[in-house]
């Protein structure tokens, strides 16, 4: 309990056939905060899943395909042979998530709704999920159709963690970014050998860099052919902060055989393991499914997010499914603008993700109000999410 965040509270949900809990941890309690949840289930989290599924087909969101791609989404296609959902059933997920899960666990903490017209920042909060909760999205959980509408965004800035280690360890052993590292590097790979197109990358890279490059940020960036995943590795070496627009690939089997796809091949996340990645500060991961975990390990979270945090790296912004271009760039373009708009006073020339939570709400947020309530809609901007501190 030494090593707590004292930003907010790491909520760890266990969901089992006997009961549901949330536990708690905040720094300055000797002794976990209990918070039953007596209307979850294993039932309900498994219904949640499927329903999700579904509606992932139904959108073509679910999993990587080479042919019948749209040629605006990073990639994704129907599973084969599953039913497409029908409407108002994310709708329904959310509802449920908020009024069985989210919204006792943020009474439980005392957390109050932020008041619209307030300029303080929200509290934030780590959410730790176990079993089938880990595939659904808490981050996004509420009510967005009618007079009670409220989800969690109202009230905190959520990050998610794949175990409590994984923040603890970060903050018992903090390592000083160097003037020298501090810095980002880019890269675009629109046409890795194998994969669908996805052309959005090149100018979401682009335009991220020239925002860097106006605010003196240290920024780099090699796109396609110029780079291969050896000097990739070396950019990570070189740069704190990383971003890759790329196709990515999960190996359920094998996590560390999980990748990341280049126009000169891959990298997997067993070599990023081995690297020295003693200043990594922040990743941001602009692929397709770099937080979904894995229904066989279901007492942990497995994935390039949590993988890239076990490399080192504080804080990881990946998807839960498949992004299309459009929203990928402006996702992306607002998260930086918001970083360097909130640089520290006399930090010329570094960057670094300290506020990389806040920027990435701020930034969906900016996105989801040029949408309506739609499945398509809230399939859109939900997939984003933030994982370390």
């Amino acid at each position: 309990m030494r090593h707590l965040l004292g930003s907010g509270p790491i909520v760890v949900i266990n969901i089992a056939k006997s009961r549901c809990d949330a536990i708690a941890l905040l720094a300055g309690l000797d002794t976990p905060l209990h918070i039953p949840l007596p209307n979850f289930s294993v039932e309900k989290a498994r219904e949640y899943r499927e329903d999700g599924e579904d509606l992932l087909c139904a959108h073509s969101l679910l999993e990587r395909g080479l042919e019948d791609y749209e040629f605006s989404a990073r990639a994704l296609r129907p599973k084969p042979g599953r039913k497409c959902g029908e409407d108002e059933r994310v709708l329904r997920i959310l509802r449920g998530l908020w009024e069985d899960v989210a919204k006792p666990i943020l009474d439980g903490l005392g957390i109050s709704k932020m008041p619209e017209t307030s300029r303080s920042l929200p509290p934030r909060i780590w959410w730790c999920p176990t079993g089938l909760l880990s595939f659904l999205p808490l981050h996004a959980a509420g009510i967005y159709r009618g007079s009670d509408s409220e989800s969690v965004l109202d009230y905190v800035v959520s990050s998610y963690t794949p175990n409590v280690a994984a923040i603890t360890d970060r903050v018992r052993s903090q390592g000083s970014i160097t003037t020298e590292s501090s810095g980002l590097f880019l890269t675009s790979q629109p046409d890795a050998p194998g994969t669908s197109p996805i052309p959005g990358t090149t100018k979401e890279v682009q335009s991220i860099f020239r925002k860097a490059e106006e605010a003196g940020v240290r920024a780099l960036k090699l796109e396609g052919d110029d780079l291969g995943p050896g000097e990739c590795l070396e950019r990570m070496q070189e740069f704190s902060s990383i971003h890759l627009a790329c196709h990515a690939w999960q190996d359920a089997a094998e996590p560390l055989k999980s990748r990341f796809r280049f126009h000169r091949g891959s990298l997997d996340l067993g070599t990023i393991l081995k690297a020295n990645l003693k200043h990594a500060d922040l990743a941001f991961l602009s692929a397709c499914q770099t937080s979904t975990g894995d229904e066989n390990v279901l007492d942990e979270a497995v994935h390039l997010a949590a993988g890239m945090l076990a490399a080192g790296y504080r804080r990881v912004v990946a998807t839960m499914w498949s992004i299309g271009d459009q929203p990928a760039q402006e996702v992306a373009t607002s998260f930086y603008e918001y970083l360097i708009a909130h640089k520290t006073t006399g930090s010329s020339g570094t960057f670094d993700g300290t506020l990389s939570a806040y920027a990435l709400h701020h930034a969906t947020q900016e996105l989801r109000r040029k949408l309506d309530d739609s499945d398509r809609s809230l399939l859109t901007w939900i997939p984003f999410v933030h994982y370390g501190y």
